[in-house]
């Protein structure tokens, strides 16, 4: 997504049930008789459905078909990439699965083409979230409903897409880095905030209302292909009944200081301390059925910092918020803030 002359476009992803993904161009521009109206012409791009990729496939009477009913529970879109492997830009996109797998899309808009790249059914249950993390390599997050979350490297199979169209079967992701055995059941919420020294903090929310936030870091592997490469668990904390109900919305704005967000309408500042989370302040919302947390940081003419959220569920609803200067580092004081 990025703002134009002509107004702002983004690709829309859509997902859900029958295995299928649809995309979008959205063109947004400002109305010329309203100074509040905004004028939106969507474009389909492309789409992808399992079923019709399985029955294209070469010998497919000695593969176990796939399951018509898959169902996307999640998408992720990952950085554009353009290398020498890839000169034309890509876009692309991982996806949890009802099947039990986590399948890596990829996007060629010139094209008009949405492909399979690689799938891995490492978790062997339903795949509820996937979340990508930004740095030097492509690093994933998928959670399933046993309370697992796993780290894959998928900077491999994204260089080598060009060869992977080419291919009867897509390929098998690589074995993942490392799992965790975050919580007890079903991950609802996750999100990864890159740190400024190149770290990884991971916050994830269960079914059964607890929160787990685990510090991550990355041992980049030789060569272009990165082989090696490895992660390494620093840090691990969980805050059990964090919520009455499941966390189904969670945020890192700062390392250090997260927001959780709940079927029990209650959005929560946390502050990471060691060995715990201790709660702030805590607010209600209006939306029932919350479905999706997101938050975005501004800087007020004042030059005080304020965070925007965006809840989601059975209807919408923002709420703006800020926190006190002390509470912006990574060791934080004791002292409460407001939201």
């Amino acid at each position: 997504m990025g703002p134009a002359d002509e107004g702002l476009s983004a690709l829309l992803f859509s997902a859900g049930g029958r295995a299928q993904i649809e995309c979008y161009r959205l063109l947004c521009t400002g109305d010329a008789a309203s100074e509040s109206a905004v004028a939106c012409q969507v474009i389909h791009v492309a789409s992808h459905r399992l079923d019709k990729h399985w029955e294209q496939k070469k010998n497919r009477h000695k593969l176990v078909k796939m399951d018509p009913e898959t169902r996307y529970m999640s998408l992720s879109v990952l950085p554009g990439t353009s290398t020498k492997q890839l000169p034309t830009p890509w876009k692309f996109l991982a996806a949890a699965c009802s099947d039990g797998s986590v399948r890596i899309f990829g996007l060629l808009e010139a094209a008009q083409k949405l492909v399979l790249v690689a799938e891995s059914f490492h978790h062997q249950r339903c795949v509820l979230k996937v979340e990508e993390g930004r740095g030097e390599r492509h690093l994933l997050c998928s959670a399933a409903t046993d309370g697992s979350i796993a780290f894959w490297d998928i900077t491999g199979p994204v260089m080598d897409t060009v060869d992977a169209l080419h291919q009867p079967v897509s390929p098998a992701l690589e074995a993942p880095l490392v799992t965790v055995m975050a919580h007890s059941c079903g991950v609802n919420s996750l999100h990864i905030h890159e740190t400024p020294e190149g770290r990884y903090l991971v916050a994830s929310g269960s079914d059964d209302g607890s929160i787990h936030v685990c510090l991550l870091e990355v041992a980049l592997g030789r060569g272009e292909a990165g082989a090696g490469t490895s992660l390494q668990v620093l840090e691990r904390v969980s805050r059990p009944c964090a919520h009455a109900a499941h966390v189904t919305g969670i945020r890192v704005l700062r390392p250090g200081l997260l927001l959780s967000a709940s079927v029990d309408q209650r959005l929560t500042l946390w502050k990471q301390c060691p060995g715990e989370l201790v709660p702030l302040s805590t607010t209600f919302f209006h939306v029932p059925d919350l479905a999706e947390l997101d938050c975005w940081e501004e800087v007020e003419a004042g030059g005080e910092l304020q965070y925007y959220c965006v809840l989601c569920g059975q209807g919408l609803e923002m709420l703006c918020g800020t926190a006190p200067p002390n509470l912006l580092h990574k060791r934080l004081p004791s002292e409460g803030a407001g939201v």
